[in-house]
């Protein structure tokens, strides 16, 4: 089953999530300060693991220069990780990548529900 939709809005709530009331946030990695739109919801461990694809420990607002000239600087990631919840946080994740996890057409329509209203929850409260 693709997640195309899914990752779409996944994506957008990650972005508005680590972003303040005017779009801008500060990437994961370097530390920019950035606007949400324009740039990337980056992965610690690839979206490729699909047990982890769709954790929200496991993403950030992340430039684009850091995630797709610089890989998306896993080590800096990771640390950052620990240091956003707490110590060991990344290493779980990492065992998490390793699961297989299979999701069915039912699993995913609701976590596209769940997330498009997670974001429209963000933006309300950043138009206040």
């Amino acid at each position: 089953m693709k997640d195309d939709k899914l990752w779409r809005i996944f994506s957008l709530y990650i972005r508005l999530r680590d972003s303040d009331k005017n779009g801008y946030g500060n990437c994961v990695t370097c530390n920019k300060h950035i606007h949400y739109q324009g740039n990337h919801c980056g992965h610690f461990i690839s979206r490729k693991h699909l047990a982890t694809k769709f954790d929200e420990q496991n993403c950030a607002l992340q430039c684009v220069y850091c995630n797709t000239y610089n890989q998306g600087e896993q080590f800096k990631f990771g640390r950052e990780i620990d240091k956003r919840y707490g110590e060991g946080t990344a290493e779980k994740i990492l065992l998490k990548s390793r699961q297989v996890c299979k999701r069915g057409k039912a699993e995913i329509e609701v976590m596209e529900k769940y997330y498009k209203e997670r974001v429209k929850e963000l933006k309300s409260l950043k138009q206040k």
